[in-house]
């Protein structure tokens, strides 16, 4: 039986459907660059979107071709081993083959029930050497400027040229250099030894492109991101050299969306990135460039490691308990798991189709450095020892068609999961009197951003956004977003009579869409003083006409700047 069962057809019709969703990757991909030099903003989104939305696409037209073509042998978990053998021998001399393997686990997924998944059906753990250079290809360029710092950039910029002009590159370089001086140690320029490298691609997202590399000694190193610009009307600006590893880190931080890049080998870039941001996991960085399934592999390997190597057990997560979902967490693992609730607090209309509606939308959405990115899984099985006792009662007491206990294991049916962050109201409990400042100029202008990408937040409570180890303001719970131009903004019209103001309800109509921002303040703020420096750092909030011309600049197309880092002269 097993030598007559069709693995290697199988296996050869799995990577027929993982080149076709490659290619049209690629392709997309490809696409950025035009995008950027013809300032054609709206389609850089709509591509963004896109290029997620194919995976899924291709993963169900890979499944039809399957079932057409093998009808019931198909079906046999017990010999998909077989085909997993069959699919290793093709891939062994790819340059994406970790991409592969992941591609695998989803075509097995979209087939069988979660209950057949097994290491020996799928790649549970990879087969492939941890980030290998696969190619003796160049993937990056490097330049020494052997003390003529300003030749050396000169060249970078004739290497990195475009069809559309720099508006001012002599301007731009010479700011570059000062920025450069002034950020790295004196000496540094002098080392005759010091070379700049950059990635041979560049990246793009939303609308910008950057250049990423290191500037290195043979002694230290200093990660480099260089933004540019494309001005409609006004040609290419170098905006910014940036040396900072925290500022760099952000730029690929889990509350982006993804790069646009041309990766000819995935774990090569990887491992590039991984050597100038040490503090980043190789599957943030992995998701970061747009192989956000794979990412979701690493992330799972991760989080299986944890378990089996450590005595950590899931407790609920600090804060306040949602309405809508129950988070749970890992003390000595990064990450919250957000489960929907069987039963919604009677404040909430929403329901748990609508709900996971909008936790999708956020990964097709820019997140503008505002959002986390989720990760959505089914059918986790954990040992019920990984639990505390209090933890899992809650768990199965909130969500029991969710949570379900089998013996000694517990079934977690549907999830999201989310890098952990501290709640912005616990923060505010204990900061001090500049970190509170701090973190509400930044909570002003996370939900300022985020309604320059057409988001509004919706239910914005403290609660409901955290500070990340960064210390940026992040927004988390999507059950209430929407799209900014759905909503009607409106001023709370005058009082007919005195009686009015004293009256429970209100004297004026109040549709579904409807949000009244001189309501925002009490909502918002139970603290006074919070409540009063938050209307000096963004009180214009608090004004539906604020509301009103951000709608307005969104419909007539314009893409709002949102920038993922500091600028001498920030534009929001």
């Amino acid at each position: 039986m097993g030598q007559q069962w069709p693995a290697d057809g199988i296996a050869r019709l799995i990577l027929d459907g993982f080149d076709d969703y490659r290619e049209q990757f690629r392709q997309i991909t490809d696409g950025a660059r035009a995008r950027f030099e013809q300032a054609l903003w709206q389609e850089a989104q709509q591509a963004s979107a896109a290029r997620i939305n194919l995976y899924e696409d291709k993963v169900a037209q890979t499944r039809e071709r399957l079932q057409q073509g093998f009808d019931a042998a198909l079906l046999e978990a017990s010999q998909w081993p077989l085909v997993k053998s069959a699919y290793i021998a093709l891939i062994d001399l790819r340059l994406d083959d970790e991409l592969a393997e992941t591609w695998f686990n989803s075509i097995f997924c979209s087939l069988f029930s979660h209950d057949l998944i097994s290491d020996g059906c799928m790649f549970i753990h990879t087969t492939r050497p941890s980030l290998r250079s696969r190619s003796g290809a160049a993937q990056t360029r490097r330049y020494r400027p052997d003390c003529a710092l300003d030749e050396a950039l000169r060249a970078i910029f004739e290497d990195y040229a475009f069809d559309a002009a720099y508006e001012d590159l002599p301007r731009d370089l010479q700011r570059l250099e000062e920025q450069l001086r002034a950020s790295l140690p004196d000496w540094i320029c002098k080392d005759p030894e010091l070379c700049v490298e950059l990635f041979s691609s560049v990246l793009y997202r939303n609308k910008g492109a950057y250049l990423v590399g290191r500037i290195y000694t043979r002694d230290e190193q200093w990660p480099l991101a260089i933004p540019l610009l494309h001005r409609e009307g006004q040609g290419i600006q170098v905006d910014a050299a940036i040396t900072d590893e925290a500022e760099v880190s952000i730029i690929f931080s889990f509350t982006r969306s993804y790069f646009m890049v041309d990766v000819a080998i995935p774990a090569d870039f990887i491992g590039f990135l991984r050597r100038i941001l040490p503090g980043k996991h190789i599957a943030e960085l992995y998701t970061s460039i747009g192989f956000y399934k794979h990412g979701k592999s690493e992330f799972y390997r991760s989080l299986i490691g944890h378990l089996a190597s450590s005595d950590d057990r899931f407790v609920m997560a600090p804060g306040v308990r949602g309405m809508v979902m129950s988070v749970f967490t890992l003390p000595g693992f990064n990450t919250v798991f957000k489960i929907i609730k069987d039963r919604f607090a009677h404040a909430k209309t929403v329901d748990r189709n609508t709900v996971i509606e909008k936790y999708r939308l956020v990964k097709s959405v820019d997140r503008v450095g505002r959002m986390a990115d989720t990760q959505e899984f089914a059918d986790f099985r954990f040992p019920r020892a990984k639990f505390e006792p209090q933890c899992l009662a809650e768990l199965l007491e909130v969500a029991p068609s969710t949570v379900v206990l089998e013996g000694d294991s517990v079934l977690v049916r549907h999830c999201w999961t989310e890098r952990r962050m501290t709640p912005l109201n616990l923060y505010l409990e204990s900061a001090s009197e500049a970190q509170v400042r701090e973190a509400l100029d930044d909570y002003g202008l996370a939900i300022k951003q985020l309604a320059a990408a057409n988001i509004f937040p919706g239910d914005m409570l403290l609660k409901n956004f955290g500070v990340t180890r960064h210390g940026r303001v992040v927004f988390y719970d999507y059950d209430e977003i929407c799209f900014l131009t759905e909503v009607n903004f409106r001023r709370i019209p005058p009082p007919r009579f005195p009686e009015d103001e004293m009256s429970a309800e209100p004297w004026y109509s109040v549709a579904p869409n409807d949000v009244f921002p001189e309501e925002f303040p009490p909502f918002l703020f139970a603290d006074i003083k919070q409540r009063q420096l938050f209307s000096r750092l963004h009180g214009n909030l608090y004004d539906a006409d604020y509301w009103k011309q951000l709608q307005d600049a969104i419909r007539a197309g314009k893409v709002i700047d949102v920038f993922p880092y500091r600028r001498k002269s920030p534009v929001i």
